[in-house]
């Protein structure tokens, strides 16, 4: 089983860039972990920039792959539930691609693939932020499963 995080675009800002490989580096100890990013649409409407995105995003996903929108209004979890769940997963066998969209959103076809549907805050977050709050997470919950000291 692998982890795949698929992207819209990179990071602007190179604090934040520097913070969101941190976290990926430390979660990839856990998981086998993969970033897929993919070039960010412009100069259209906002239907075909999230349309075009989404077909972008699923040429990246593993065949297969338990696929995991991340969006506002997804499945809230604790940090806990979030350890657990991944465990499951993990037994599986099966990929896991979490999939964070660009400034519009997810498009219909990335709609239609998933499976599951993740709340990382009640917020609506840049992609970016969402980004490093998934990747400090996914290192969180690899912490919880090994009982280490790092989730208080």
């Amino acid at each position: 089983m692998r982890i795949v995080v698929a992207v819209v675009g990179k990071p602007r800002d190179a604090a934040l860039a520097a913070a969101i490989r941190e976290y990926e580096t430390r979660a990839a100890r856990y998981w086998p972990l993969e970033v897929r990013e993919v070039r960010e649409i412009s100069g259209r409407s906002n239907d075909q920039v999230r349309d075009r995105e989404a077909e972008r995003l699923a040429d990246v996903i593993p065949a297969g792959a338990h696929v995991v929108a991340c969006e506002r209004d997804g499945r809230d979890m604790t940090s806990e539930e979030f350890a657990a769940w991944v465990q499951l997963r993990r037994e599986d066998a099966r990929d896991l691609a979490f999939v964070i969209g660009g400034a519009f959103g997810l498009g219909e076809l990335i709609q239609r693939m998933k499976a599951t549907k993740l709340s990382l805050a009640p917020w609506t977050l840049p992609h970016e932020l969402a980004r490093l709050v998934l990747a400090e997470q996914l290192y969180r919950a690899g912490t919880i499963v090994r009982r280490e000291p790092y989730h208080k």
